[in-house]
């Protein structure tokens, strides 16, 4: 985005004065909190004015914290568990066991990749078929042992190739949206950046679902809306503003449960405060579905997809 050309000049300002300070033993933190007041008010204002298209910039920078490093944040003696026991390991998807402040958990997500080389690694972050099946796989073994369960959500979409398609695909996204439906452990959801289309609901079957602030939600990318609804591929931020995919947006619609706070200026510019309001949240969460019967959690799960997107007829 145009605006954080300057915030970069600013900051790279401020690198060079506590260089040159530290260099030159002098006192310039006068000059550095005035570059740094500078910097704070312009990210302010510019975050205040966001449009949907801006949004979906911010959830794609390759910059903000991914599952991985949401996973080194929050958790303590976390174990990575491979595969889906019946065709291979899908590393488009992270899951394993793990402890928040002593509370065993499951974590589950997408995972991108920065390098080129991580990028192809990960698939960027587009899950194959043995992806979902890996990642019912952990939701079974983590209803076995009562544990809860979170899924970070991070992709532009399942993957659409051929190989994809002839692994099962659909049947893949289609199984887990039935199965989580029933799974007897808490379950929470949190689109950490671009949630898109199924490739992102075949993770976020839950009790609970969060965004953080500056993440998008939505059933195709503004690229694939503009080109097949408007048929101008140039009509992108029009169609991001009709899709409603940002956190208020589907925060107003009931879609979602809360949107979670991220450091000033994105997710991008302070790993831990982000990462801080992010375990709040789903600590606090946790401790209120842990109480809920197996029974009612399934009850409660079932009414909340049952009237998203409920209309009334006069």
């Amino acid at each position: 985005m145009k605006f954080e050309n300057e915030i970069l000049e600013i900051e790279k300002r401020i690198s060079e004065l506590e260089s040159f300070s530290k260099l030159k033993n002098i006192n310039l933190n006068i000059e550095i909190q005035k570059e740094i007041k500078k910097r704070d008010s312009l990210l302010k204002e510019a975050y205040s004015n966001l449009s949907s298209w801006d949004k979906v910039l911010i959830a794609r920078d390759p910059n903000r914290p991914y599952t991985l490093d949401y996973i080194e944040l929050l958790t303590e003696n976390f174990v990575e568990l491979h595969g889906d026991r019946l065709y291979k390991d899908d590393h488009s998807i992270i899951g394993g066991m793990g402890q928040i402040d002593g509370k065993s958990i499951m974590i589950i997500g997408h995972q991108k990749g920065r390098t080129t080389e991580e990028k192809l690694f990960r698939n960027f972050g587009m899950a194959n078929p043995e992806g979902y099946r890996k990642v019912l796989r952990l939701l079974k073994l983590a209803e076995k042992f009562k544990i809860p369960v979170l899924t970070l959500i991070d992709t532009p979409g399942a993957y659409p190739g051929i190989e994809a398609e002839k692994h099962g695909q659909g049947e893949a996204i289609a199984r887990n949206l039935m199965e989580m439906s029933g799974i007897k452990t808490p379950l929470i959801s949190i689109i950490i950046g671009e949630g898109g289309s199924g490739g992102a609901l075949g993770l976020g079957v839950t009790d609970k679902i969060f965004m953080l602030e500056n993440s998008v939600y939505s059933v195709i990318s503004p690229e694939g809306c503009a080109a097949i609804l408007y048929n101008n591929p140039d009509k992108i931020m029009e169609a991001a503003e009709n899709l409603k995919m940002s956190a208020q947006d589907l925060l107003d619609l009931k879609i979602i449960d809360k949107i979670i706070p991220e450091a000033q200026g994105g997710a991008h510019r302070n790993y831990q405060l982000t990462a801080d309001n992010l375990k709040k949240v789903v600590l606090q969460s946790f401790t209120e579905l842990i109480k809920l019967s197996p029974d009612k959690l399934l009850e409660n799960r079932y009414k909340k997809f049952r009237t998203i997107g409920e209309f009334y007829e006069n």
